[in-house]
């Protein structure tokens, strides 16, 4: 089937989004910063909120179980802003080129949540070049969910055969093959260009 539909990750794949940002600051010892990411405020904790659980209900909670790490899991939220960098510059370029070619819709299927979403929107213009972005944080819903993908085909009569994913996660990724949708794992903007180019869609 011909290609109609990109649908793209954001964070990793088109902004450089990562708690380091942050947490370099805070801590001057990277092993001492690394147990705190992997063992209190964890991905797993991170993708509740991507889910719909509100940012102060999920600082609250860790305050309770770990009150000697209040002031690292505050700045979390606190200073979340910290952790954007900037955009993911050849995979913008990428997404312009792919644009031009007035060929594609293009949908942005993100892990995200609701509450800190609109500060990604305000900073990064290229998020308005979407046709729809679906946020987890606003559907309660999130990957690697077949729900999650279901929600965005459905809402946008996209056929699953006929659309292309793109997510840095490989979970994310294995998720999407399974219910059709062709996927590239990406990995860096060169190694995305080379994949879209073999497909011939760039």
């Amino acid at each position: 089937m011909t290609t109609t539909t990109i649908i793209f990750d954001l964070g990793a794949v088109l902004i450089d989004w990562h708690p380091h940002h942050l947490y370099r600051k805070i801590f001057d010892d990277e092993a001492e910063m690394l147990h705190f990411l992997e063992n209190i405020c964890t991905s797993a904790w991170n993708e509740e909120q991507d889910g719909g659980r509100t940012l102060q209900e999920a600082t609250e909670l860790l305050v309770a179980q770990h009150p000697e790490q209040e002031e690292y899991i505050r700045a979390f939220y606190g200073r979340w802003e910290e952790m954007l960098g900037g955009a993911i510059d050849g995979t913008v370029k990428i997404f312009e080129e792919l644009k031009a070619q007035n060929k594609f819709k293009f949908y942005a299927l993100t892990n995200w949540s609701s509450e800190t979403f609109p500060i990604a929107l305000e900073r990064f213009e290229f998020l308005k070049w979407f046709d729809g972005i679906v946020v987890s944080g606003d559907e309660k819903d999130r990957k690697p969910f077949p729900s999650f993908y279901q929600l965005l085909l459905d809402r946008y009569e996209v056929k699953p055969q006929e659309a292309l994913f793109i997510d840095d996660n490989l979970r994310n990724i294995h998720a999407a093959e399974k219910i059709g949708i062709d996927s590239i794992h990406f990995q860096k903007p060169e190694q995305l260009r080379e994949e879209l180019e073999k497909r011939g869609v760039l």
